[in-house]
C-alpha cells in the first residue's frame, strides 16, 4: 500500500509537470489552427519543451498503471487529486508563474472537493467494466457535446480572458469522454470495438485544445480547470455509467458538499490574462 501511495504522488507531480512544460512549448510554437491539424501538431512536437511535457507525461500513465496494481484506485485517485496543489507549487518555484491569494485558494479548495468526493465513493466489487450500451451512448455523446460545445464558447462571445480557462476546461472533459471509452474497451477486443475510434477522436481533440488553451491563457488556471474536469467527467461517468456506487447517509451529503466546493473553486480561482491574438 506505502510503495503505491508513493508512486501516486509521484505520478501527480510528473503529470503537472509534464503540463507546465506543454505549456511552454505551446507558447513557443505557432498558433494551433483547427482547420490544419497536421501541421500545429507538426508545430508543436517540434518544440523541445512540449515533446518534453508529453514525454513526461507518458511516464506517469506508466507511474499510474503502477500504482494501481499496488493500491485501491479510490486511494490512488485521492492522491491524484493532491496534483493542483503541486500544480501551483511547481509553476511558481520552478516555472516562475505569478499565483495570487485567489488563486491558491481556488486551488486548495479544488483539491480538497475532489479529494472527498474520491474519499466518499464506495470500493467497487470487481474491475466494474460492465456497463448498459444506451446508457454508454448517452453519456458519451453528451461530454462529447460538451467537450465540443466549450472548444467553440470563445467564438461565441466569451470574455478573452476566459478563453483559455474555457478551452483547459474543453480539454479535461474531452480527455474524460476518452478514458471513460477505454474503459469499455476493456470488455471487448478492442480492434472490433466501436468504442475505439471515440477514444481516439476524443483524445485528439483533447491535445489542440490542450495546446490552444495554453496558448491563451495562463498555466496554473488553465491546467487546474484540464485537471478537475477530467477528474469529474471520469467520476460521472463511473457512476452513470459503470453503476459505480454512491455514498448513503452523511457521505452523500459531504459528495454534495464536494461537488459544490469544486463548483465555487472553479470562480474563484482567477483565469489569467488573455494571449495576444498572434502567439
Amino acid at each position: 500500500m506505502g510503495v503505491g501511495i508513493a508512486l501516486a504522488l509521484a505520478c501527480a507531480a510528473a503529470t503537472q509537470l509534464g503540463f507546465l512544460c506543454k505549456h511552454r512549448g505551446a507558447n513557443r510554437a505557432p498558433r494551433v489552427e483547427w482547420q490544419r491539424p497536421l501541421r500545429s501538431a507538426k508545430a508543436l512536437l517540434g518544440s523541445k519543451w512540449f515533446a518534453l511535457g508529453l514525454g513526461i507525461g507518458a511516464g506517469a500513465f506508466v507511474l499510474h498503471a503502477a500504482a494501481l496494481a499496488l493500491a485501491p484506485l479510490s486511494t490512488v485517485q485521492a492522491v491524484l487529486s493532491t496534483g493542483v496543489v503541486m500544480l501551483a507549487v511547481l509553476g511558481e518555484r520552478l516555472f516562475g508563474h505569478a499565483i495570487g491569494g485567489r488563486q491558491w485558494l481556488g486551488v486548495a479548495m479544488t483539491a480538497i472537493g475532489i479529494g472527498l468526493l474520491v474519499l466518499t465513493l464506495p470500493s467497487p466489487d470487481g474491475t466494474g467494466s460492465a456497463f448498459a450500451m444506451p446508457g454508454l451512448i448517452a453519456f458519451e455523446a453528451a461530454t462529447l457535446a460538451l467537450g465540443t460545445l466549450l472548444i467553440v464558447a470563445p467564438r461565441l462571445g466569451a470574455p478573452a480572458h476566459h478563453h483559455g480557462a474555457l478551452l483547459g476546461a474543453s480539454a479535461g472533459v474531452l480527455f474524460g469522454v476518452s478514458d471513460v471509452a477505454v474503459k469499455a474497451l476493456t470488455g471487448a477486443p478492442a480492434l472490433l470495438s466501436p468504442w475505439l475510434p471515440v477514444a481516439v477522436l476524443a483524445g485528439a481533440l483533447a491535445f489542440f485544445a490542450s495546446a490552444r488553451g495554453f496558448q491563451e491563457g495562463d498555466a496554473v488556471p488553465v491546467i487546474a480547470c484540464t485537471s478537475t474536469a477530467a477528474n469529474l467527467t471520469c467520476i460521472v461517468g463511473g457512476i452513470l455509467v459503470f453503476g459505480d456506487a454512491l455514498a448513503a447517509g452523511i457521505l452523500l451529503v459531504v459528495q454534495i458538499a464536494a461537488f459544490g466546493l469544486v463548483a465555487v473553486a472553479a470562480l474563484v480561482t482567477p483565469t489569467g490574462q488573455a494571449r495576444p491574438a498572434t502567439a
